[in-house]
């Protein structure tokens, strides 16, 4: 009952992101169909093209005819790529969910050991350089760190391919660059929530035992500090989602954070809107499996 609950809190926060899409994109200044056609285009070339994709309609009409169209899995077509909607996301959305879950994998990987060490060596030079670090990866954005790898790493020093997706060495460069920022987040909520399970009673009678000090941290300590990092890590996820705009721009990765910018500079109505609303259902349904994650973890809150 619960999980159907959430669920359907779910339905109006979709409905809100679409309509907000919907009215912004029609009110950026500018006509698709003339930007299709060219200036050369007639008026009686305009205004045909304009009927046939429904966009001379008033623009009640045209958000009415898109939800239905949304109800029966129907997104419209592109004005650019001549193509269903639908399909563009289908071919571009593995993209973006594979980078955004290494960008995932390689701040988990960074973040965990490094917020377990600072806590362990609290005030400690390991614990300060680790602070540091984690503040650097905090104060450079994406859109710096990103061209920064992309001339160091690939360009000088050759060892990645510059943008592209042609194979998995490809991922590497973007999925660093958007994991970097949330791995120095993740750093320091883990060493705050180490150092609150070190200080707990039954950390000391683990010790008291005569249990390995290992044993004590990671096993004990480690495990009840990362129950609050879930629900970092599903909130993250979106941010994560919104840098993918950015990076795979930078990168040329041809995820639908690329197929979205292209689609907003080209007035693409139909694509940005299902672009949009594919990105807020991913980071809706992220943030319900949280929920549910946070809820198994955490038995006190069942």
């Amino acid at each position: 009952m619960k999980l159907l609950l959430r669920i359907a809190y779910t339905i109006p926060v979709l409905w809100l992101i679409v309509s907000l899409v919907f009215l912004l994109i029609h009110l950026v200044p500018g006509d698709p169909i003339q930007q299709m056609l060219g200036e050369g285009a007639t008026p009686a070339d305009v205004s045909s093209l304009r009927h046939e994709y429904g966009l001379d309609a008033p623009l009640g009409t045209q958000y009415i005819r898109y939800w239905k169209g949304v109800l029966h899995g129907d997104l419209g077509n592109s004005l650019r790529l001549h193509d269903t909607v639908v399909h563009q996301i289908i071919v571009r959305y593995p993209y973006t969910l594979v980078l955004t879950l290494a960008a995932l994998l390689i701040a988990l990987l960074l973040a965990i050991p490094a917020g377990a060490t600072a806590a362990l060596h609290r005030g400690r030079w390991q614990d300060q350089v680790l602070s540091v670090l984690s503040l650097s990866g905090l104060s450079i954005p994406s859109v710096a760190l990103g061209p920064v790898l992309m001339l160091v790493v690939a360009v000088k020093l050759g060892w990645l391919p510059v943008s592209g997706a042609d194979g998995w060495a490809n991922i590497v460069l973007p999925a660093v660059t958007m994991g970097l920022s949330l791995a120095a987040i993740l750093t320091r909520m883990v060493r705050v929530a180490m150092l609150e399970e070190l200080g707990q009673d039954y950390i000391r009678t683990a010790r008291a035992k005569g249990l390995p000090e290992r044993a004590v941290v990671y096993r004990h300590a480690l495990r009840n500090a990362l129950i609050p990092v879930i629900t970092v890590v599903g909130l993250q996820f979106g941010a994560l989602l919104g840098g993918a705009i950015v990076t795979e721009t930078i990168f040329s990765w041809p995820g639908l954070g690329r197929l979205t910018v292209s689609a907003i500079s080209n007035r693409d109505y139909a694509l940005v809107q299902g672009c949009i609303l594919s990105i807020g259902l991913t980071y809706v349904m992220v943030n319900l499996l949280t929920d549910l994650a946070y809820r198994w973890a955490n038995p006190r809150i069942r």
